[in-house]
């Protein structure tokens, strides 16, 4: 093993500051969601072990599960081989999908429903 094997990465954050980054079921392997994160969210899932991401829509740093408690523990955080993508190995408690789902990949392209409902947002976040 070479010192290049176990160098920090530095994170291409790119020209608007934030890098794709998907949940993975630590134990199971499914893909919960894929949200973005900036700096500032990568440094707060570091510092805490929950994961955190940056909303575009609302443009600020989000706690998951800040709102219904349906929170990601992170196990670990990977990076991909150009340093632009995050790969978040989480303990999800609840469901990842603010719309109740298990998964936020819970419909096909046909519109078919293959996931199962965790939760019912309207009790969750009063919707």
């Amino acid at each position: 093993m070479t010192d290049a094997d176990t160098a920090p990465v530095s994170v291409d954050f790119g020209d608007d500051g934030l890098v794709p980054a998907v949940a993975q079921d630590a134990e199971t392997g499914e893909v919960l969601m894929l949200a973005y994160v900036d700096a500032e969210a990568l440094a707060a899932t570091r510092e805490t072990g929950y994961a955190h991401y940056h909303s575009r829509s609302r443009d600020e740093l989000w706690k998951k599960g800040g709102n219904s408690g349906h929170t990601q523990a992170v196990e670990e955080v990977r990076v991909d081989c150009d340093a632009d993508a995050l790969l978040y190995l989480v303990d999800q408690t609840g469901g990842a999908c603010h719309t109740g789902y298990e998964s936020c990949f819970h419909r096909t392209v046909d519109g078919e429903t293959v996931g199962e409902r965790a939760f019912d947002p309207d009790e969750v976040y009063g919707e």
